[in-house]
């Protein structure tokens, strides 16, 4: 259970890294001509490598184990970002700064998609029934916590370091960080891991069967493929509340010139924090609602206020009141996470339960993090600002939709 929570601070880590550190030097490190593009690019890479890890480590969860499964996905992250951490600046490079970057980032994505489908079922078959939803709500904190840590990390370098410092290598140092979080978990679960009594069970059924499926077929095509495209939609949802919350509200308040390095982390800080806060508390509230309850009821809280707090950011003055609205944004968005790792692991069942996890969980993401190609084409359409409140909206009619038309998991049940 320590291993999934931390996992996933690690995964969100290392996914935060480039909204955190590269955004604010962007311009120096990829070359003004590029920046824009780079910047987004940088972090959808990660994104989109996601479902392809999530395919590839989630049947060998499934069949290898969890624990195996988790030790190699860790170590291509603390790989790939150590990689990311030595990589030459334009002025060397050129356009090639770029293209390695995001290649780079597109392969962590790859074992960050593999890591978080074995370690956090692995983590809720270990869990009791009745703890499965604080869990999951302190599993999906660690993404705030981890985006809070990194912009500290950002804060503290950009106020000590001149900025030009910053941008040659101080924007590397949280990529060290995350390399040497990773490595340090994937040496946890080599020592002190093991798998759980109910994959084990599932493993001693499928190899007394004469034929042992596939559980990626299982769960895209066969007996389970309702489940996933349930949990796809639900997850869809989610996914376009952040892109919007998080990325998309930083770049927002950077292009819009604002803010410079030290406020854009700052306002990430507190917002993150806060966000994590309430998500913690959120899980446990899954767990006495029911968690089909509690999304439908927080996917009608995101279509009425997420637009209007939106709205104030952009209309209040003074970085104090910007802030107090960016955290409301974040919760009012992003808390949404907060039962989904009890949930997708009470959707699938132990022969499959990584490979659906995993699968439902990143495949969703991809036309998400595509924001920078529609989202400016949806702009030019219904207008800048518009566009941006009409995406929060229909995160919010995809969250409680799909919720509504899967069923109520049963909290006081084990995972079998």
């Amino acid at each position: 259970m320590r291993g999934g929570v931390l996992g996933n601070y690690v995964d969100q880590f290392d996914i935060m890294l480039p909204v955190a550190a590269l955004t604010p030097v962007a311009d120096q490190v990829f070359g003004s001509g590029h920046a824009l593009a780079a910047a987004g690019w940088v972090f959808v890479a990660t994104l989109l490598g996601r479902p392809l890890g999530a395919m590839v480590f989630g049947p060998i969860a499934d069949r290898v184990g969890r624990t195996a499964a988790t030790r190699v996905a860790l170590a291509g992250i603390a790989l790939t970002t150590t990689l990311i951490a030595a990589v030459p600046g334009h002025t060397v490079l050129g356009g090639g700064t770029v293209a390695v970057v995001v290649a780079l980032r597109f392969l962590g994505g790859v074992f960050v998609g593999g890591e978080y489908s074995a370690a956090i079922p692995l983590a809720m078959e270990w869990s009791r029934p009745r703890a499965r939803g604080g869990l999951s709500g302190l599993v999906m904190a660690m993404s705030p916590w981890a985006n809070a840590t990194v912009s500290a990390i950002v804060l503290l370098l950009s106020t000590a370091l001149p900025d030009a410092a910053y941008a040659s290598w101080g924007w590397r140092v949280p990529f060290a960080v995350g390399a040497a979080l990773a490595a340090g978990l994937a040496l946890y679960y080599r020592t002190l891991v093991p798998d759980s009594e109910a994959w084990q069970q599932a493993t001693d059924r499928a190899v007394a069967t004469t034929r042992r499926p596939s559980p990626l077929r299982a769960v895209l095509f066969g007996t389970h493929r309702r489940a996933l495209w349930q949990v796809f939609v639900l997850m869809s949802g989610l996914w376009l509340l952040t892109q919007m919350a998080v990325p998309t509200l930083m770049a927002e308040l950077r292009a819009g010139g604002r803010f410079g390095a030290q406020e854009l982390s700052a306002t990430l800080l507190v917002a993150t924090v806060v966000s994590a806060v309430a998500m913690q508390a959120a899980g446990h509230l899954s767990t006495r609602t029911g968690r089909r309850r509690f999304f439908v009821a927080f996917a009608a809280v995101v279509v009425v206020a997420a637009p209007a707090v939106w709205l104030g950011v952009f209309a209040v003055d003074g970085l104090p009141a910007v802030v107090t609205l960016a955290a409301a944004l974040q919760v009012v968005t992003v808390t949404g996470y907060a039962p989904v790792a009890a949930y997708l692991a009470e959707r699938f069942p132990a022969s499959v339960r990584a490979s659906g996890y995993g699968v439902g969980y990143s495949l969703s993401l991809v036309v998400p993090a595509l924001y920078p190609l529609w989202l400016p084409a949806l702009q030019e359409v219904v207008g800048h600002t518009a566009a941006i409140v009409s995406v929060l909206v229909l995160g919010g009619l995809l969250l409680g939709g799909a919720a509504w038309w899967g069923p109520e998991p049963d909290v006081d049940a084990p995972l079998r």
